[in-house]
């Protein structure tokens, strides 16, 4: 029950909030320099507290067109673009997993973010919106309408999207994440990612473990530092003093590339006939999401 309530509250925060975000990569000998320098000034994430190297696990399926059109449009470097996600920390079937939108516009991020149950989760991959008292997580516990008309916005802007891509699971993303916090504030957010690894997994299997994982980034950790407002003073020192270089370091892309996008693109494809459905007719996957509920 605690880790449930756990999960409900890192998916309540956050719903639709823009943040700058900036990343940066280096090696571990660096990544304990900075840790040092970083705790003067933030709090280690509840979630990384007692946890070794005080990191939690983070897992995410991506979901793109057969074409891939999400991830050429970052390989494009187009200035708007967007990942189709969904996020999950355990294999609990009582735990939620949570829809997110994450958008770029240049350095700028914003985020919708929704908690659902799991058990919903089959319908979503399909394109359905499904009934709120079925999906709806959060929302369904709170007494503020608010929330959960920014809940119920997200889901469905996120099956709209499923939808108007027709897409389909790629892969999984998982690594360690060590975040640091401004305590009761969501202003300023410096996290310390390790151990990314990625694989291919079309049917959404939703596991922990990895069969054949390619690890990203090797051993280097990717250093993000997120902002609401304005570049703080002190990020601006952490900058110069550990000499850090802006670059890209987009996991799911960054994975596909590695991996090979042609046979990606391919095993999405290949999954789509496997299930009978053209790759125009996403309404046939939609009717049998609802017939397999309905049989259940």
């Amino acid at each position: 029950m605690q880790r449930r309530t756990e999960l409900r509250n890192m998916a309540a925060p956050s719903l639709q909030k823009q943040r700058f975000e900036l990343k940066y990569i280096m090696d571990e000998a660096q990544a304990l320099a900075i840790r040092d320098f970083v705790r003067c000034y933030l709090d280690l994430d509840p979630h990384g507290e007692g946890q070794p190297d005080l990191s939690y696990p983070v897992h995410s399926l991506y979901l793109d067109s057969p074409s891939m059109q999400l991830y050429h449009s970052t390989i494009n470097g187009n200035k708007n673009r967007f990942k189709l996600r969904v996020r999950f920390y355990d294999e609990n079937q009582d735990s939620p997993v949570f829809l997110e939108i994450k958008r770029r516009m240049n350095n700028i991020i914003s985020k919708k973010r929704v908690g659902v149950k799991r058990e919903g989760l089959f319908q979503i991959l399909s394109g359905q919106t499904p009934h709120n008292d079925l999906v709806l997580f959060d929302a369904s516990d709170s007494t503020d309408s608010s929330l959960r008309a920014s809940q119920e916005d997200a889901l469905h802007d996120f099956t709209a999207q499923v939808n108007q891509l027709q897409a389909q699971p790629v892969s999984h993303v998982a690594y360690q994440r060590e975040a640091w916090v401004l305590p009761e504030s969501n202003a300023v957010r410096v996290t310390l990612d390790r151990k990314v690894c990625c694989e291919a997994d079309p049917q959404a299997r939703m596991l922990i473990k990895m069969h054949k994982p390619t690890f990203v980034f090797g051993d280097q950790v990717i250093l993000e530092l997120k902002f609401t407002d304005r570049f703080p003073n002190w990020f601006r020192e952490l900058v110069e003093s550990y000499h850090l270089m802006q670059c890209g370091a987009a996991k799911y892309v960054d994975g596909i590339t590695l991996m090979d996008k042609d046979a990606m693109s391919d095993m999405v494809e290949s999954q789509m006939l496997a299930q009978q459905i053209g790759p125009r007719d996403h309404l046939k996957r939609r009717q049998a999401a609802t017939v397999s509920s309905i049989s259940t």
